[in-house]
């Protein structure tokens, strides 16, 4: 195997990965039609209509709304529910900030529920252990792009009257026994962020079958508008979060190549599982014969200390110097992010009058607090972009690493 690379010796990869964004001679026509039609915003314009009716219907929803992003997604599917102060949000605490604040932002009080060890999602027995009689509803990360385990979420919503938001901000193309992520819960929130599968360098998406919770957001995300009503003519509490058509007419080029590529992250994947799965230590974010196909916006796997005899970073360290850019995932719960700690919630939620009770100081959420301070892992989307040698060497890095374990003490 050699001499470790961080100890002075060959990398395992000396290639850099494929580049991201992907783009081409289809965006810039795009985005130069675009420019020259002088039709640059969302409401005189065509591209961001048709990219909505071909991404919704590309995972199997009737409506979508167009969002300036991820995060604002899902504060505004979460208005649409109308939650008052008081009313609960279960999360993950292994996620971005945004899928907790925004529980803040509308109102909401967020409770953090455990995730699974082998899969990084919502465990579905913290989840039932959370629920109160304040509980609302629900908000499941397809962390990675791995679909959650829905149909257990889905009978938990069910027995207690609950709505579900799928976060599938990492989940672009993902598909969960065959039918795709997006439409699987009440509404879904898609980002569009510079490091998304699909990217427009920022923007989102509401995803929903409800014909009603799509009402509420069109209305919420075009300043309180309501179809009929005139220009200056406001219903709700509101603002403006449309998308350009610039960023439409990226998008609708992007849309086009997603199912290739989210095929090729996914073979890449099941590859890379595979290769790794000999190597003592490693453990690949685990997939069942339920995950038809992962988004892949990640590759996530467990790092067993033990095993090396040195800590996460030290490892990580080591796999960077091989030519594989790998971080430790989130290095702390969201509970103990200094916002939750200190309720720095500004004007939100009543909590000085209504929630009096709450402090997060005191949540606890074992497995996740193990994953963020000890085993958690992972690489971006843009690895999985390659070949199967590609892969290959990869493997070979974890594998070099594994052989020469006793030089990294």
């Amino acid at each position: 195997m050699g001499q470790l690379a961080i100890l002075g010796g060959k990398m395992a990869r000396k290639l850099p990965f494929p580049k991201w964004p992907v783009y081409g001679e289809e965006e810039e026509a795009a985005l130069l039609e675009v420019l020259h039609s002088n039709n640059w915003g969302r409401l005189s314009g065509t591209q961001v209509d048709r990219f909505i009716s071909r991404f919704a219907a590309y995972h199997g929803a009737e409506h979508g709304v167009a969002i300036s992003s991820g995060s604002a997604a899902l504060r505004i599917a979460l208005l649409a529910l109308g939650l008052e102060p008081g009313d609960e949000v279960i999360v993950p605490p292994y996620t971005f900030l945004a899928t907790a604040t925004a529980v803040i932002e509308a109102n909401g009080t967020p409770v953090f529920a455990d995730i699974q060890a082998d899969t990084f999602n919502l465990n579905p027995d913290s989840v039932q252990a959370a629920i109160t009689s304040r509980t609302r509803a629900i908000i499941p990360v397809h962390l990675g792009g791995l679909p959650v385990d829905f149909d257990a979420l889905r009978a938990i919503a069910e027995e207690h009257g609950l709505y579900i938001i799928e976060d599938a901000c990492h989940a672009h193309g993902a598909r969960y026994k065959d039918r795709s992520v997006g439409s699987l819960g009440d509404m879904a929130c898609f980002s569009f962020q510079s490091t998304k599968n699909m990217t427009s360098g920022e923007g989102g998406i509401i995803l929903t079958n409800n014909t009603e919770m799509y009402q509420r957001c069109a209305s919420i995300h075009n300043c309180g508008r309501v179809p009929g009503g005139a220009w200056y003519e406001h219903h709700t509490i509101s603002g403006n979060y449309r998308m350009t058509e610039f960023q439409g007419a990226v998008l609708n080029c992007q849309l086009d190549r997603l199912e290739e590529q989210a095929n090729r992250r996914d073979i890449n994947g099941r590859l890379l599982a595979e290769l790794l799965e000999p190597i003592p230590g490693i453990t690949p974010q685990q997939r069942s014969t339920e995950h038809t196909r992962h988004g892949y916006h990640l590759f996530v796997f467990r790092y067993d200390a033990q095993i090396y005899g040195v800590p996460r970073a030290r490892y990580l360290e080591a796999l960077t110097a091989e030519g594989i850019p790998v971080c430790g995932g989130y290095a702390i719960p969201l509970y103990r992010q200094p916002i939750f700690l200190n309720k720095a919630f500004g004007p939100y939620t009543g909590y000085k009058s209504v929630r009096t009770d709450l402090d997060y100081s005191h949540t606890s959420c074992p497995v996740c607090e193990r994953i963020c301070a000890e085993e958690g892992a992972w690489f971006d989307q843009h690895v999985l972009l390659g070949s199967d040698e590609d892969m290959d060497e990869v493997a070979q890095a974890f594998e070099k690493i594994y052989a020469c374990r006793n030089e990294l003490a």
